[in-house]
């Protein structure tokens, strides 16, 4: 019987260190909060004054989340992520309707010839290519994102397919219900999403393309439309990376960004030897239907202590004329309720922090 037993257990070890060999999850995350100063805020009890608060997510935003793969032979292999947001200065969900994983919720299958597909609540392509593209990569204040929230969109009910041969990446995005009102038996359009992109890696040089479209939400508004293409390149010299890109807006669904707009940009990040790097960028929007043309200035610095953990200075300023209101943490509607900057008020800001991820 002893032997029967010792011979039991080498199996279940072996079987287990097999089955350790094929699968794995990783749990993850950032904490990131600091201190921002900022100018002519508006509030319930005045139109404008400045601001001193604490604030989540300024670098990366403040979340948690798990991956993991399971090899399935074959060279083909099952994933899955789910990711939530937090808000660090109060502890609370920083999900957007109450979504516990906010940020990310799916399932696909990988493999290395055929591409991979996911399927949930994902990023869309224009948020793929944009990080990329951008000098202050996505930072929730004082970057690209913030000129056009939907840059950086994520969407529900979602198909996404992604193949690399060589330097070319392919990729294909299709929402159902994007909002995650839900689909309609017959209405196909509503709150529909579809979008495609290339990219180009060779060297030292980037360049990305993407178009994205999406309908309105509701059964009256299924027929508008927002459309937007996406472009720009990086181009790394060693110690310094450039970045330029280009956004074309034209539609009547989002209330975030004018329905027609031109919106540039340009910045550089550099990296001496040592723990420091220093970014710098602008970002100007033409809108094609006032003179309302906001422009931000962003400059940042980052200290590293390791590979984890960093401290950062971001310093920012935006210009607004004819009603315009471009904050350093959102891009409002004219006509829409501010809340970040008053109307055609210039902006001024500046956050110190610290992060560590995990």
């Amino acid at each position: 019987m002893r032997k029967v037993a010792v011979s039991a257990g080498v199996l279940l070890a072996s079987v287990a260190s097999v089955a350790s060999a094929q699968s794995n999850v990783t749990l993850y995350g950032v904490a990131d909060v600091g201190v921002e100063f900022a100018t002519h805020v508006p509030s319930a009890s005045s139109n404008g004054s400045n601001a001193l608060r604490v604030s989540s997510g300024n670098m990366s935003t403040s979340r948690w989340g798990m991956r993991g793969t399971e090899d399935l032979g074959a060279g083909l292999k099952a994933l899955f992520e789910l990711e939530s947001g937090i808000s660090l200065d109060t502890g609370n969900q920083n999900g957007a309707n109450g979504k516990l994983f906010d940020r990310v919720a799916l399932v696909g299958l990988a493999s290395k010839d055929l591409g991979t597909v996911t399927l949930g609540r994902q990023a869309t392509l224009v948020y793929d290519v944009g990080l990329q593209l951008d000098p202050m990569a996505f930072a929730p204040r004082y970057s690209l994102y913030r000129n056009d929230d939907a840059i950086a969109g994520r969407a529900d009910n979602s198909i996404k397919y992604r193949i690399k041969v060589g330097g070319v990446t392919a990729s294909a995005f299709y929402s159902f219900a994007r909002t995650g009102a839900g689909e309609i038996p017959g209405n196909p359009k509503v709150d529909r999403e579809m979008s495609g992109a290339l990219t180009y890696d060779a060297g030292n040089l980037s360049v990305g393309v993407v178009y994205d479209q999406s309908q309105g939400a509701t059964v009256g508004t299924a027929d508008q439309t927002d459309r937007r293409v996406l472009t720009g390149a990086t181009y790394d010299f060693g110690n310094i990376k450039a970045f330029a890109g280009y956004r074309w807006l034209n539609g009547n669904v989002s209330s975030t960004a004018p329905a027609r707009s031109n919106l540039y940009w340009a910045g550089a990040r550099y990296s001496p030897t040592g723990p420091v790097t220093l970014s710098g960028a602008i970002y100007y929007t033409d809108d094609r239907h006032s003179g309302a043309d906001p422009l931000m200035f962003v400059a940042s610095a980052d200290y590293a202590f390791s590979k984890r953990t960093d401290a950062y200075l971001n310093l920012g300023f935006t210009r607004n004329k004819d009603g315009s209101q471009l904050g350093l943490v959102g891009y409002n509607s004219r006509t829409g309720t501010p809340t970040s900057v008053v109307p055609g008020k210039n902006q001024f800001g500046a956050v110190m922090g610290l992060r560590h991820k995990f």
